[in-house]
């Protein structure tokens, strides 16, 4: 059947190596930090750090610069992840160290809505901000939106309202970094009913509208050992990122089959068509991750890259071409690991879901540790610029 799809155009024909490799030993599993040694100048600041009276939970950061200001996003609770107080909170930095105390960017929803981080955008003179809202919870399986808020100040907010596609509302979260590809906007999103790992892409330069789903055929998934009745409606790829590749964009998946390596899918015609998903050599921890590259084209891919569950230590990979990752460095080892102070549903020690941005000379990763410190590392992008020749 993906033969015969991919022989009238309808997707891309897989290919027949994986998408990129990784170099032998560069990843030595039984070895502190799988042998890496620290990124040159890496730096390491707290957003927000929960305390007795604050809430203890916090997960999704992502990082948008805006303004000559850094913002950064995330969804927080007391105690539980994906609970029904979740809600959406939002913080500024002039530099990249300091952070402003949190302020709330949407509301934890009523009557069984839930409300999670979406991420940013912004085309220069207008930040938007993206939520996404769950009908029935998340806990339910079935699903949800997105919507969003805009500001020209970077300080106050409109009303929510629904991310458009070409025929209407988009039926499905958005992921939480799209990506100007070719002069495209590009990112994933999870369709319903269930969360189905879909590539979109849009040339609505503020991505509130215009978003279409690109063909890509997903892979079947055995779901009869989930556990929970979410785990059951999710397609094998999910929670993408992405970076390009000469005229080609490569988005990265983690793999929901416990592969422990990630999942890839490459579209060379600017998101219409893409490759049937493949596992690659790409260690991961089964958790979400961030891809890009770097001024000069080096791809990058910032994740847990531990062939098992814990997600220790945090890495950025690079390759020159893109095809070969042959270099990484620690972010955040077991060594850096603070306690985990208060218990929590979901919540375990680890770095858990970076998503990363490039401002000012540095490459910012945000992530929440424990999932429940709020933090950034970053990386200046000369030395990692140098360790990419």
């Amino acid at each position: 059947m993906l033969a015969a799809l991919a022989a009238v155009g309808l997707i891309a024909a897989a290919p027949a190596d994986p998408l990129y490799r990784v170099a032998p030993g560069l990843f030595q599993a039984g070895n502190p930090d799988l042998g890496l040694k620290p990124a040159p100048g890496a730096q390491t600041f707290t957003v927000f750090a929960p305390g007795e009276n604050t809430d203890r939970f916090s997960n999704g950061v992502v990082l948008t610069p805006f303004n000559g200001r850094l913002y950064a996003q995330w969804q927080s609770s007391a105690r539980d992840e994906d609970a029904p107080d979740t809600w959406v909170a939002w913080s500024v930095s002039e530099d990249g160290e300091t952070w402003r105390a949190p302020a709330v960017l949407a509301e934890a929803g009523e009557g069984g809505v839930m409300r999670s981080s979406g991420g940013w955008w912004t085309d220069g003179e207008t930040l938007v901000a993206y939520a996404n809202v769950w009908p029935d919870g998340f806990q339910s399986g079935a699903g949800g939106y997105a919507e969003y808020r805009l500001s020209r100040d970077g300080e106050t907010w409109s009303e929510p309202r629904r991310v458009m596609g070409v025929e209407g509302p988009v039926e499905g979260v958005i992921e939480q970094d799209p990506h100007l590809i070719g002069g495209r906007l590009m990112t994933g999103f999870h369709r319903r009913p269930g969360m189905i790992a879909t590539p979109f892409y849009t040339d609505d330069a503020l991505g509130v509208s215009g978003w279409t789903a690109g063909r890509m055929q997903n892979l079947p998934r055995d779901v009869s050992g989930a556990a929970a009745e979410h785990e059951k409606q999710l397609s094998r790829e999910i929670e993408p990122s992405l970076f390009q590749r000469g005229d080609c964009a490569v988005m990265v998946f983690r793999d929901e089959e416990l592969s422990f390596r990630q999942l890839a899918s490459e579209s060379c015609d600017r998101g219409v068509t893409w490759t049937t998903p493949a596992l690659t050599d790409m260690p991961d921890s089964r958790a979400k991750q961030s891809a890009g590259n770097l001024p000069d084209g080096t791809a990058y891919l910032v994740n847990a890259p531990n062939a098992d569950r814990p997600r220790i230590p945090l890495a950025v990979t690079l390759s020159s071409d893109g095809r070969l990752f042959d270099r990484s460095f620690l972010l955040r080892g077991a060594g850096d690991l603070q306690p985990l102070r208060y218990e929590g549903q979901y919540k375990r020690p680890g770095y858990h879901y970076p998503k990363s941005v490039i401002w000012n000379g540095w490459l910012y990763v945000g992530y929440a540790t424990n999932k429940e410190d709020v933090q950034v590392t970053r990386i200046p992008i000369e030395t990692l610029a140098e360790n990419s020749r």
